[in-house]
């Protein structure tokens, strides 16, 4: 059974009073407790890089109602398909090092799945375009279920496509499931040991790792709202695993974004491939690369991902043309909600920069 957490005047008030000193302080924190109050979230944790460098990293509100504990840039959250990124480029790593090939057929490392499969590449995982419905809208992928990759292939197999591979776009977590378990077979290590090895070690992101495990850091608490009330999140969680099943804090994901910028972890031929649009059977694009949407602000390039979990909500934006990273954590499972803040905190950033171009026309 859920906990509710009734809203009163406490909340609020517990809200501005883990936000300390920060209220006055800059344009950046007052959007933040004002978004905060207005849309009741706990706790928000906020990152803003600027060509490579911080320039806030920053936590705002409670990690935990119950304890008041406040938001610190160490605190973890859930970062739901953000988690796709690091999937998506794992694969990178592994066609760069010729391991596999993104028009390989998923048969070959799936062997016994329908026929209707046969066509299905890597490509089409990564870029949404199989066909395989979403398992996370179907009965019985439950975390309390344990299911091992042969029985998860199996169950979702039993599911017949959707549309004919490549023929449209349709958000689909079992297509970055299956790259979790491709990475495993291929590297003959479990996916998050691989994770840990190629990205988390390397990058010293020292408090990532897969949110089913305890936690030595200090982790948010995820709430839905439900009419006038907090509630925790529900326990009975589905298993997501290499689509979004990793915690972590914007001082680790900062390591990422510098990773990203200075093509650290793979090479830019490879951050080009995962940037560019995919293209469907009939010859039209959609603007999705490999883990990354590919999105417009204010008429500029805006690639990033959000990511949604039961009590949370996350979001990494790159505006390139700016030069500019905004990374978002919050523990309110609003779907949307973290993009729709990093997208403030970009409007105010890149403000001043908008209006200098324009005085010098």
């Amino acid at each position: 059974m859920r906990e509710i957490l009734r809203f009163s005047v406490a909340l609020p008030l517990l809200l501005l009073l883990a936000a300390g000193s920060c209220l006055a302080s800059d344009a950046v924190d007052d959007l933040i407790t004002k978004e905060m109050s207005r849309r009741k979230i706990p706790g928000v944790s906020v990152a803003v890089l600027r060509e490579g460098r911080v320039a806030k990293m920053q936590g705002y509100g409670v990690a935990t109602i119950e304890r008041g504990e406040r938001v610190e840039p160490e605190t973890l959250f859930e970062i739901g398909s953000i988690t796709k990124q690091f999937t998506a480029a794992l694969i990178m790593m592994l066609v760069e090092e010729a391991k596999l090939r993104l028009d390989d057929r998923i048969t070959q490392y799936f062997p016994g799945t329908p026929d209707e499969w046969k066509s299905i590449t890597i490509r089409h995982l990564l870029t949404h375009t199989s066909g395989i419905p979403n398992y996370t809208t179907l009965e019985g992928f439950e975390v309390s279920r344990h299911l091992t990759s042969e029985q998860f292939v199996r169950a979702l197999a039993a599911h017949p496509l959707r549309f004919t591979p490549g023929a449209k776009f349709a958000y689909c977590n079992s297509g970055y499931n299956l790259l979790g378990f491709i990475i495993e077979k291929v590297s003959h290590d479990s996916f998050w040991n691989v994770l840990q090895r190629r990205i988390f070690g390397p990058l010293r992101m020292t408090a990532s790792h897969s949110r089913d495990l305890p936690d030595a850091h200090s982790r948010a608490e995820g709430y839905e709202k439900k009419r006038n009330d907090l509630v925790r999140r529900d326990s009975n969680l589905t298993d997501i695993f290499s689509a979004g099943a990793i915690v972590s804090s914007v001082k680790d994901l900062v390591q990422w974004a510098r990773a990203i910028d200075s093509a650290s972890i793979v090479s830019r031929s490879a951050l080009q491939q995962m940037w560019s649009p995919v293209k469907l059977n009939d010859g039209s694009s959609y603007p999705y690369g490999f883990g990354w949407r590919l999105e417009d602000f204010d008429g500029r390039r805006n690639i990033g991902h959000s990511g949604s979990t039961s009590g949370f909500s996350a979001s990494l934006q790159r505006f390139p043309d700016y030069d500019l990273t905004v990374i978002v954590l919050c523990n309110l499972g609003e779907e949307g909600v973290a993009t729709s803040v990093a997208r403030m905190v970009a409007e105010i950033v890149t403000t001043p920069r908008k209006k200098a171009v324009e005085a010098g026309k």
